[in-house]
Order: C-alpha cells, then structure tokens, then sequence
C-alpha cells in the first residue's frame, strides 16, 4: 500500500504544473566547450574530490588526462586518491554493498552520463548534470536531507552544498482552468557557501564541460578530421569535375 502511495504521489508531482513537466524543471543550457584546457582541468580536479568518492568512471584512465593539459607528474601529485597507478582507470573507493545501504542504489558510472542522459524537448545530457547540480534545496523528509527540482525525489545528497550555501527554491501556486499549477519563481539563499554565485556556476560548467569530454576524449580530433575531410572532398569533386570536362570536351 505504501508503494501505491508513493507512486500515486509522484505521477501527480510529475502532472502538476510548470515544475514537474516532463520529470522537473526545463534544463538549462550547460557552457560546454570541451576545447578549453583550463575549465577542462578544473572539472577534473572537482570530479576527483567531490565526484569519484562514490562514482566510478570505469572507461577513463589517469594517464588520459595528460590531453588536457596535464603531466604525470600532476596527475600523481593532485588526483591520484582512489589509487596509486597513473595508468588505472577511476575507479571509486566505495564498498557496492554499502553505497546500497545508504543510498538505496550502488552510484552509477559517471563516464557517460553526459551522452546518456539527453531527452527530447529538454537539452542533453550535459545540460541536465548542469542543472541538477544547482538545483539542489533542503528537504527534511529525505533520508539524505536534499531534494532537486531536476530530479525530484534524488537519492544522491548535494555534495557541493559547502560551496553553493544552502537555498530553497520560490513557488508560487496559481490556479489555471481549474488545475493547481506550481511555478518556479527563482531561488532564495539560506546559508552563504565559500563561492559566489557566479564562482558556482562557473565551477558546476567546469565540473561539466569535463563530463562532456569523458564521454568522449577524442570528439575535438573527430570533428577537426571531418572538417579536413570535407575540404578534400569538395577540392577533388572541383578537380573531378573539370577533369571530366576537359576529357569530352572533344567528343561529339
């Protein structure tokens, strides 16, 4: 009975309005630019200390971040905290058993979410990482204290409360055609974090931008290799096509 329930009561948060429309909030737009070195090792450093505690990222191995920008010898010294072999994969450090116990479910592989979570209508994958990570918000009814306007009913805490602060989302409640509807009407901060508002976002696109880029290292290379190749093709159909030119020019 208690599953019924509980099943009735998220069919209709996800019928109710502008905020549950399509599983929560629409997403916003992630500042993904997978060329750029510097926001690319930034999310590396934060998916190292806040990210790779309980997920894993089974596909990627340390070494590979020496193509954006980083030398072993970094690698070694700043991001080697779930093993000791620059040339391991990351893997997290937490017990599948445990992270069950506490979360309900073992954390999932990070190496795809941002290719994986794309829907139709609401953005890709990287654009919902993007806001669920800042639309986190107190919930005192939730095992882990945190709710998420982009997921709601999320069983992974805010990790990174302590550096966005504490806020609750505004929701005013209108009545249209005689349906209760909930509009989201911004965000009202509780407890300051140590970043700004702006240091946050910028820090949630690094974060971002490097989960877009582990879900495929080389796309950057794949599209320069497409660029060349078509430029070679439409060089030789120009040169094939005044070859053939040249060649019935005589005919009659």
């Amino acid at each position: 009975m208690k599953k019924i329930i509980l099943a009735l009561t998220t069919l209709l948060a996800m019928s109710t309005g502008a905020l549950a429309a399509g599983g929560g909030i629409a997403w916003d737009k992630a500042p993904v630019k997978t060329s750029d070195h510097a926001s690319l090792q930034n999310g590396a450093k934060l998916f190292v200390n806040y990210c790779l505690n309980c997920h894993s990222a089974a596909f990627m191995r340390y070494n590979r971040l020496q193509d954006i920008g980083f030398t072993e010898q970094q690698i070694k010294d700043n991001l080697l905290f779930a093993t000791d072999k620059v040339g391991e994969t990351m893997r997290a450090a937490i017990d599948p058993k445990q992270a069950k116990e506490w979360f309900g479910a073992n954390p999932p592989d990070l190496t795809l979410i941002a290719r994986s979570r794309s829907a139709v209508g609401k953005g890709s994958g990287a654009d919902y990482v993007y806001t669920m990570l800042r639309t986190y918000y107190p919930d005192d009814t939730k095992a882990t204290g945190w709710n998420n306007l982009a997921f709601p009913n999320v069983g992974m805490p805010h990790v990174l409360w302590e550096l966005q602060g504490q806020r609750r989302p505004v929701i005013e409640v209108k009545e249209e055609h005689g349906h209760r509807v909930e509009v989201f009407k911004g965000w009202q901060q509780l407890t300051p974090g140590t970043m700004t508002s702006l240091q946050y976002e910028q820090a949630v696109g690094d974060l971002v931008n490097f989960l877009q880029w582990m879900g495929e290292p080389a796309q950057n290379t794949r599209v320069q290799i497409g660029v060349w190749v078509l430029i070679f093709l439409m060089g030789f159909t120009l040169i094939a096509w005044r070859l053939n030119a040249a060649y019935w020019k005589d005919v009659k």
